[in-house]
């Protein structure tokens, strides 16, 4: 079946069709997850969230623009309401601190320790993080995105690449 047969179907409460939607995108969408959830647990209850959101609102995909795109926007905006409805953002004085490029010089390092290391930020860090840097956010739009300030999502990515620069580091030295 074709994606548009399938979001045809879909958009009739087709139970196959859904159960083969999720099947083709649920590996794609559960890696969006794990990026903006805590845990892996949290994650999978992303996952499921945002596939129910999908099914409520195919309706309204018209056919314009990418299906996964429109999907995957839906994927991290659902994980993205879980955290500020927790005001993981609410943070004082974040204004202060100044975005600071941080040079990493060894980039042999292991892709799992990478995404270990990311997935330890805190969750504020680890959003505007994988928001900026992963998927190519302007603070403005994260600042939207989480309600904060440009400033605020600036001192976050800071934060965040100071605690990442440490951990690599560390894991340096113990490679010696």
């Amino acid at each position: 079946m074709t994606l548009e047969e399938l979001i045809i179907q879909c958009k009739k409460q087709n139970a196959t069709a859904q159960a083969e939607l999720y099947k083709r995108y649920s590996n794609t969408l559960f890696s969006i997850c794990l990026k903006y959830s805590p845990n892996y647990a949290e994650a999978q209850d992303n996952l499921q969230d945002s596939f129910i959101t999908i099914f409520k609102r195919i309706e309204q995909f018209k056919g314009k623009g990418s299906f996964e795109g429109w999907i995957k926007r839906i994927t991290v905006n659902t994980a993205l309401q879980k955290y500020r409805k927790k005001r993981a953002f609410d943070i004082t004085n974040e204004d202060q601190i100044e975005d600071e490029d941080v040079e990493v010089e060894d980039t042999s390092l292991p892709l799992d320790f990478l995404l270990k290391i990311i997935q330890e930020l805190p969750d504020r860090y680890r959003m505007v993080f994988n928001l900026y840097i992963l998927d190519g956010y302007s603070h403005k739009e994260i600042g939207e995105m989480l309600g904060i300030s440009d400033g605020t999502s600036k001192s976050n990515l800071a934060r965040a690449r100071m605690i990442l620069k440490q951990k690599i580091e560390i894991y340096n030295k113990e490679q010696l």
